[in-house]
């Protein structure tokens, strides 16, 4: 009886040594998991971290990038690049503007005529060549410089295009014909199509007009100059 209970003395001794290992044993895998959970969790954060700084990094350097200093008249301007089709009705709006300009704005000095009618030239092809052609021709120039008359306008509206390729446009204008004794306001209408050339110094929007035609050019009002008065442009 004695060893019997000896025995089972020691049994019950046996099962609880083996109950506190069992026990500790889970509270290690309990932990070593919890370990893990938080090694990944640092592992996910530290790899989202590094993402977002790389992101940061390149949306730094595209804006740096973008970033451009222009000299105007003496003066750093600082400028920001974007892409042509983001600006194309505007670049276009104003090099169909420059080109009227240059064309039809002239003074009585044959070279300032060339000078100018030469920069209109850089930015459209033939059609405007073969205007200038008929114009010379006819003895339009000669007549201003001879006669002293200067020729002024005014661009009232461009209408753009640019569902389309090549990109239509109208000009919609006032021309002012200065003589000695009188100013002539005329009306002028045009339209053509825009094709883009490279960039260069003479032609900064990268257009190039074609197909170029007037399709009204008359008489809108006239009077006559007296002491004083001066162009309304």
């Amino acid at each position: 009886m004695v060893a019997d209970l000896v025995a089972i003395r020691n049994l019950k001794r046996n099962l609880k040594a083996q109950t506190i290992m069992f026990s500790k044993a889970k509270d290690i895998q309990r932990a070593f998991s919890h370990i893990r959970i938080f090694t990944l969790l640092v592992v996910t954060a530290s790899f989202g971290f590094c993402c977002f700084a790389l992101y940061k990094s390149y949306q730094i350097t595209q804006t740096a990038h973008s970033r451009v200093f222009v000299l105007a008249d003496g003066k750093v301007l600082q400028a920001y690049a974007s892409e042509r089709k983001d600006n194309v009705a505007v670049e276009a709006r104003d090099h169909v503007g420059n080109f009227h300009r240059f064309f039809f704005t002239l003074d009585p000095d044959e070279k300032a005529i060339q000078a100018s009618v030469v920069k209109a030239l850089y930015l459209a092809d033939g059609s405007a060549k073969k205007q200038y052609d008929n114009l010379r021709e006819s003895g339009f120039y000669t007549s201003l410089i001879s006669g002293n008359i200067s020729q002024k306008i005014v661009i009232d509206s461009v209408k753009i295009d640019t569902d389309v390729y090549p990109y239509y446009f109208r000009c919609i204008a006032s021309q002012q014909i200065i003589r000695a004794t009188s100013i002539v306001t005329r009306s002028l209408i045009t339209e053509g199509y825009l094709r883009t050339v490279s960039r260069s110094d003479h032609n900064p929007h990268g257009f190039l007009i074609e197909r170029w035609m007037t399709l009204e050019n008359k008489d809108i009002s006239s009077q006559v100059r007296g002491a004083g008065l001066s162009p309304i442009f």
